[in-house]
């Protein structure tokens, strides 16, 4: 007769058991996640994969305990496998440009965000920060004169940039700080408190008012005096609250002036530089290094040009000084038996010269007053430029973009916007190759505007960019796409559009 009570002991010993293998089973690996997913020569995942990690993550979001696990490990191993694909791969770095959204803060989105930014074979994401006269910093500790992005009632402490860092570290991404610098945004320009601060031509225009009257296209662009000693302070003091939220980096764009239309699009004479602000205006006569070079500056800034009278009044006034001096100038003896008008043509020329190298001292200072404040925290800065803005065009004008890139600190990276459009690789190409005349490869990072798969707009797919860019130059090991909406767009859209509970 069997003992009823070793076989209840059985019974339950094999319910333990199959307990026990129900839950090992549960914490298997998603069905194609059995074993290391395959990445791609791009290290993207492929979109079976994509789908079952986004099922997976919807069902931990739901609470279920198990597929919180699961997707935790997931997100590991996925990270492993791109810093493990990159290491074969080129480029060594990846980068998408991202802007954040006020919907982003909906729970969930973030990591479905940054999944999809993994997905794709990205390791950094370069998050716009302060773009369009606000900044990405929650209100009750935004300490600026921007508004924040982020408005809605009831989300005054919730920090959009530290939540996405968060996040994007979870998965092995580094996350840049992305932000405008010389373009303070029409919020700043409408402040009244602030008028002293903007950049002004020589019909006391700003930018703004320079749009309006179709000399660019962008009204909404507030370019400042990068002299001016409270645009440099409203900006420090900005920066400092974004180097708070811990940022991998940080990348400065717009610095530069406006970029004009037509002939607006170069400047020829000095009415056309944005120096007539104040403090340029100061710092230029400042340049001067006696009191004829102050005189004939100040003349020159007014008029525009230099008259025999403007020289011979100035001869007059300080009969003790041999010639006008200013920075850059090189005294060459007594010129009193040279007549004003032979002297002028040269004077006038010079002054000019001073005038354009000023406007690009600003940009140049500006910048590396920025970038001492990132390097104090210990992490890299970089500058993101058009590789064209610096070329002078015709025999006395130049750029109107004054983006003197070349003249940017070498111990920051350099990020080149190749944008051209030419319906082939072929101009692409130059422009990085442009920057490459000048720079290190190590630091050149060039962004390139398009999509995968794809050719949109004569723009070819970043895949045919790519390859011709690791052909001409395969000593460059980090490339950047702009933008992620561009991948992505329904889900931009989504992102964009949807409201705040």
């Amino acid at each position: 007769m069997v003992n009823l009570w070793h076989l209840s002991k059985r019974y339950c010993l094999l319910v333990s058991l199959l307990a026990l293998l129900s839950v090992v089973m549960l914490h298997r690996p998603t069905p194609g996640f059995a074993q290391a997913a395959e990445l791609n020569r791009y290290c993207q995942l492929s979109q079976v994969e994509v789908d079952a990690k986004e099922s997976l993550r919807q069902q931990a979001a739901s609470g279920d305990a198990v597929a919180i696990a699961q997707y935790s490990d997931l997100l590991k191993r996925h990270t492993d496998m791109l810093r493990s694909c990159r290491q074969r791969q080129w480029p060594r770095q990846q980068a998408i440009w991202l802007r954040l959204y006020p919907c982003d803060l909906r729970p969930g989105v973030l990591d479905a965000l940054m999944d999809r930014v993994v997905n794709l074979g990205y390791t950094e994401v370069y998050a716009e920060a302060f773009y369009n006269g606000q900044v990405l910093l929650p209100q009750r500790d935004n300490r600026t004169v921007w508004p924040s992005v982020v408005q809605q009632q009831g989300y005054e402490n919730r920090d959009l940039l530290a939540d996405a860092i968060a996040v994007g570290h979870k998965r092995g991404l580094k996350v840049y700080a992305w932000m405008f610098t010389m373009n303070f945004g029409y919020s700043y320009g409408q402040r009244r408190d602030r008028q002293q601060v903007l950049a002004r031509n020589g019909r006391g225009e700003t930018t703004s008012e320079f749009a309006s009257r179709g000399g660019s296209n962008n009204p909404e662009e507030i370019f400042i005096d990068p002299y001016n000693y409270q645009a440099q302070s409203d900006y420090l003091r900005m920066l400092e609250l974004i180097l708070q939220r811990k940022p991998d980096g940080v990348l400065f764009d717009y610095i530069r002036y406006p970029r004009g239309t037509g002939g607006n699009s170069v400047v020829g004479q000095v009415g056309d530089l944005w120096i007539y602000g104040n403090a340029a205006q100061n710092s230029l006569i400042q340049r001067a290094l006696n009191n004829k070079g102050r005189g004939l500056i100040r003349q020159f800034l007014d008029r525009g040009y230099l008259t025999d009278g403007d020289i011979e009044r100035v001869d007059q006034q300080f009969p003790g000084e041999i010639e006008p001096l200013w920075q850059s100038r090189r005294q060459n003896g007594s010129t009193s038996d040279v007549s004003a008008s032979v002297r002028r043509p040269v004077l006038q020329l010079e002054l000019w010269r001073l005038s354009v190298a000023h406007a690009v001292q600003g940009v140049i200072d500006f910048l590396n007053t920025a970038t001492q404040s990132v390097k104090q925290q210990n992490i890299p800065a970089g500058a993101v430029f058009f590789p064209s803005a610096n070329q002078p065009v015709g025999t006395q004008g130049y750029d109107s973009r004054l983006q003197h890139w070349n003249r940017f600190p070498s111990s920051i990276s350099w990020h080149p916007m190749a944008y051209s459009i030419c319906g082939n690789t072929r101009c692409i190409v130059q422009e990085v190759q442009m920057v490459l005349r000048q720079g290190n490869a190590s630091n050149v990072r060039p962004a390139l505007a398009g999509v995968w798969g794809k050719s949109i707009n004569n723009r070819p797919s970043l895949e045919a960019q790519m390859a011709a860019i690791q052909q001409a130059a395969p000593n460059i090991q980090s490339i950047s796409h702009f933008a992620y909406s561009w991948q992505d767009p329904e889900f931009d859209r989504v992102r964009k559009f949807c409201a705040l509970p």
